[in-house]
């Protein structure tokens, strides 16, 4: 995506995958369809993203509130897990994918949590696109972790609580060495963050799509590429202040 003739991308993509439940019932299909469609997006979304070159793709698979649906979605969805991720391992390390998993594992199986491990270690040695799949994971939860361990040094004395700042909570959160998103994405037509990363995305570009996740293709996830790049990002400063940091020259 050019604007300008500069080659605007994002190096972190977040998506929150909404829509498949939607998509099944349209079709007269159970809900668990819906999910399972959903992995061709999923494939689609990391080639596309190996493809432009994008640094980190973070994928929004289950929330710490999704344990509230029906437990036979819930269990089907686990079942998807980890099949998904016995299947999808090969095809990870065949396209130099490091995955990652990121939330609060302890409700989860042993089976599955084993599974996690396996496949976080068979792509760790991986050093092209970093694929994050948030499981059981909040926004809320991650601050709440963050602060906590914070509160641990103080209670213990080798820290104090005016040393804290904004620096040393995001080096508490989860994927501290990896850069904020970019750019959000949420299919399904609904217009919110969900508790998604809440800390990280105080500068992230929003973009949302009446698209279903399982009709999330290529040509939609450009779409969003270039809706990006079409973006004047300012963190703050004024629309000059961004132009005349891009483009110093200018400068008498």
């Amino acid at each position: 995506m050019e604007v300008d003739g500069v080659t605007r991308l994002p190096r972190h993509v977040a998506i929150v995958m909404d829509g498949n439940g939607r998509w099944a019932k349209q079709r007269n299909l159970p809900r668990h369809a819906g999910h399972k469609a959903g992995v061709k997006s999923v494939r689609t979304s990391v080639e596309q993203s190996v493809k432009h070159g994008i640094e980190v793709l973070t994928l929004f698979a289950f929330s710490s509130e999704n344990w509230k649906r029906p437990q036979k979605e819930v269990s089907l969805l686990m079942d998807l897990f980890m099949v998904a991720l016995q299947r999808e391992v090969k095809r990870l390390k065949r396209n130099n994918v490091q995955l990652r998993i990121i939330g609060d594992r302890t409700a989860f199986s042993e089976k599955l949590q084993q599974r996690m491990a396996t496949a976080e270690a068979d792509t760790a040695d991986n050093d092209g696109l970093v694929l994050q799949i948030a499981a059981n994971y909040g926004g809320r939860w991650d601050i709440v972790q963050a602060v906590r361990h914070l509160a641990g040094k103080v209670e213990s004395g080798t820290l104090s609580a005016d040393q804290i700042s904004e620096a040393m909570i995001s080096d508490e959160l989860s994927f501290s060495d990896l850069p904020d998103p970019d750019l959000f994405i949420r299919t399904g037509g609904e217009q919110r963050i969900s508790n998604f990363m809440l800390w990280q995305s105080a500068y992230t570009e929003l973009y949302f799509t009446d698209a279903y996740w399982p009709d999330f293709d290529a040509a939609a996830y450009d779409t969003a590429l270039a809706y990006f790049s079409s973006r004047q990002r300012r963190f703050g400063m004024t629309g000059e202040q961004v132009q005349v940091n891009n483009h110093p020259e200018s400068i008498d």
